[in-house]
């Protein structure tokens, strides 16, 4: 059980925020197949503020889209406050607030994995989302393990953890590399581990090269943190939260997704799109994840060229029926291999 305020789950995987990939079609189609809470993609403060069809759109949620967070960028308090409110307001369940991104652009505005640097706007950060939230929802907060490999920056990390907890935070996801590193060498369980050592019974979740099923329960019983976060092991793999639950409940790998519930997933994904972005964008915007979808099939190579060559949402319905036409006699399913994800680019947030 992973507890989150008052929010409890009983599956303690949670879909990351993912940026350019964790929007509600995503979101609904792993749900249903196991998955319980889903992160919606980073969206500024600002934007959140900004009355318009983008605004709109970034804010409307379904019914089938619960429990959801929304996860907020920004360097001035008083606008995260307020834009914490307005998703709030809109109905989301938990506010998460992003202290990690490592994306050049991002930190050359004092955003994301730069707050790590500046623990007292990271803290007022904090108190402002708190005090506008009022408590209606659970406040959390996502950190890399510093901005660098220094000891000012893991004293700062510290700092910025424990003050979070002290004014009120639901839980805090750390990432295991540091700002600096982006997504070069691997993701540092031992200090996750240290982290939630020092965290002792506050909610802390983990977050770094979880691609397979198997690294959940591997990160939780090498670490002790009280949940996952699951970014690019999900994309296009949407069965992860099924068997991640079988194996935590002691049960084997369910077996690897047929070619049918394949072809299913990604119609489902592409007709919920179509209802968000109309029928000539979906197409276009399911396109990278349907690359990733390939992972999953027996003919791996030639499905990614497939969907690679498409232009169209038309392309991209005709690669789907001729890719995973179940009148085939296909070779065995494979399991996605972690080598797979590795080079599926940074997205997480």
């Amino acid at each position: 059980m992973l507890r989150i305020g008052p929010l409890e789950f009983g599956l303690p995987a949670v879909q990351a925020a993912l940026s350019g990939y964790s929007d509600r079609a995503m979101r609904v189609v792993a749900r249903r197949r196991g998955a319980e809470l889903a992160m919606a993609e980073v969206v500024l403060d600002k934007l959140v503020l900004l009355k318009g069809k983008l605004r709109d759109r970034m804010l409307w949620l379904g019914a089938d889209d619960h429990p959801i967070g929304g996860q907020l960028m920004g360097a001035e308090p008083e606008q995260f406050g307020l834009a914490a409110a307005e998703l709030v307001a809109h109905g989301y369940d938990l506010v998460d607030l992003n202290f990690g991104c490592p994306v050049r652009k991002v930190l050359g505005r004092c955003r994301g994995g730069f707050l790590l640097t500046t623990p007292n706007v990271a803290l007022d950060i904090v108190k402002s989302v708190l005090d506008k939230v009022g408590g209606r929802r659970p406040v959390t907060v996502k950190m890399r393990r510093g901005f660098d490999d220094s000891a000012e920056s893991e004293r700062n990390f510290f700092e910025i953890l424990d003050g979070a907890f002290a004014l009120g935070a639901a839980a805090v996801t750390v990432h295991g590399r540091t700002v600096k590193q982006r997504y070069e060498g691997p993701s540092n369980r031992a200090f996750l581990g240290r982290v939630k050592r020092h965290a002792g019974d506050r909610t802390v979740l983990g977050s770094g090269d979880v691609f397979l099923p198997e690294d959940v329960p591997a990160m939780m019983s090498e670490t002790g943190v009280d949940g996952v976060w699951v970014a690019r092991g999900a994309i296009g793999n949407p069965f992860i939260f099924r068997e991640v639950r079988a194996l935590l409940g002691g049960l084997p790998l369910p077996p690897p997704p047929s070619i049918a519930e394949q072809r299913a997933a990604l119609e489902e994904h592409l007709a919920l799109t179509a209802q968000e972005l109309g029928p000539e964008k979906a197409g276009i915007v399911l396109r990278k994840t349907a690359i990733r979808y390939a992972d999953l099939h027996p003919l791996r190579d030639e499905v990614r060229k497939a969907f690679l060559r498409t232009r169209s949402s038309r392309d991209v319905e005709e690669a789907i029926g001729r890719c995973y036409d179940p009148a085939r006699d296909w070779p065995p399913v494979r399991r996605r291999e972690a080598v797979d994800l590795v080079a599926a680019g940074a997205i997480e947030e």
